[in-house]
């Protein structure tokens, strides 16, 4: 019997990380159950690796027998049988008459976006509005954005791209930065290893992720660490490339929440009147503040997480971390591409980062600190 499926895998530490392709699921396994897990979709019978586990482990057949057969229907049955369904979605919409058009320039790169409603609006331009630019007939991109019946739809240059439910709105807006990364960078998808749902910045040589976890204060670290001379590459959205690993830019706003403003007025004066935007559904009122570079087509390479937390009169905690640890931070809340040749790049570049956890409440010692982790003197 031949391969069943594909897998992946990386060792770590003392596990393994296991890549379904599936399901495009990660799993963290011992060793000997990845081993397991191999040997089964390679076609070996359990009663086969049963066998090689009784001698090697020194138990009983009926023991390893159990145990085998546990290892293929939690995991690895589950993880080879695709059994997602996609939630059915009438196609057959009718274009609306649009309401509002939003023109952005970006690099040399004119994008005209259309929306059916303010809700529609509301989903994408607060990020975008620094970029707006008056109504012109020469634009480069055409995206259009309406709902019916609860589900958004998006059409880019008149092809349909895609539809999701309200529920799953942050798909539809992943989905809109995701082309928009396409374009101005000129790298189509499979060129992309993922995006992060963090912050990353960055000197001249070099650029690093700030992750946490909503509430953490990793945009303002961001914002702090770009007042202190580091380039902001992007907030929230970060692509990273396949070729050389590296960290590209994302042009949107840094989202700034209102109990922030008071530790980065003095640095971002304009935040004072910037407008506000209330995000009913995150329970949230938040102001944008523009990144501060020209080099929209700037990127670095990245070899450091760190996952950044704000925590009152806490000074400054910083050490490494579990990178097995760091990983099932990471993977919930990141796009990584689903092509095996991708995958297998991903999980060698992660395997080669360090990472670590800052904890602080001074920000001339985080500032520092981060300083010194781009500058290799940690």
């Amino acid at each position: 019997m031949g391969i069943k499926t594909t897998l992946l895998r990386e060792d770590i530490e003392d596990k393994s990380i296991v890549w379904f392709a599936e399901t495009n699921q990660y799993t963290v396994l011992e060793n000997k159950v990845a081993e397991i897990i191999f040997n089964i979709n390679d076609g070996i019978s359990i009663e086969e690796i049963s066998k090689e586990l009784e001698k090697e482990l020194k138990v009983s057949f009926d023991d390893a027998l159990d145990f085998t057969k546990k290892v293929y229907t939690d995991i690895y049955e589950p993880n080879t049988k695709n059994n997602f369904k996609k939630t059915e979605i009438d196609h057959n919409f009718k274009v609306p008459p649009f309401q509002i058009s939003k023109f952005y320039k970006i690099n040399d790169i004119t994008f005209r976006v259309d929306f059916l409603s303010d809700f529609e609006e509301y989903l994408v331009h607060p990020k975008f509005s620094h970029l707006e630019i008056d109504q012109t007939q020469n634009f480069d991109h055409h995206f259009q954005s309406f709902t019916q019946n609860n589900i958004t739809y998006l059409l880019i240059n008149g092809d349909f791209i895609g539809s999701w439910h309200r529920k799953d709105i942050h798909y539809f807006q992943g989905k809109f930065s995701m082309y928009i990364v396409q374009y101005i960078h000129n790298k189509p998808e499979d060129e992309w290893m993922g995006i992060f749902h963090a912050s990353g910045l960055g000197n001249q040589n070099k650029s690093l992720l700030l992750l946490g976890d909503s509430g953490n204060g990793k945009s303002t670290s961001l914002a702090i660490l770009q007042a202190n001379g580091l380039t902001c590459l992007a907030d929230d959205f970060v692509p990273m490339d396949i070729e050389k690993q590296n960290i590209y830019t994302f042009p949107s706003a840094i989202s700034i929440k209102k109990n922030s403003l008071e530790t980065l007025l003095p640095m971002y004066p304009e935040l004072e009147n910037s407008a506000e935007f209330h995000f009913k559904t995150l329970n949230k009122i938040v102001r944008f503040l523009p990144p501060k570079t020209n080099k929209t087509n700037y990127n670095s390479p990245c070899n450091h997480l760190i996952f950044i937390k704000y925590e009152k009169d806490s000074g400054l905690d910083f050490n490494p971390i579990s990178k097995i640890e760091a990983f099932q931070q990471l993977i919930p809340d990141s796009w990584i591409s689903n092509k095996p040749k991708n995958v297998k790049i991903f999980l060698k570049w992660f395997s080669n980062t360090t990472c670590y956890r800052l904890t602080y409440s001074d920000n001339k010692k985080m500032v520092k600190t981060i300083k010194n982790i781009l500058n290799d003197d940690v």
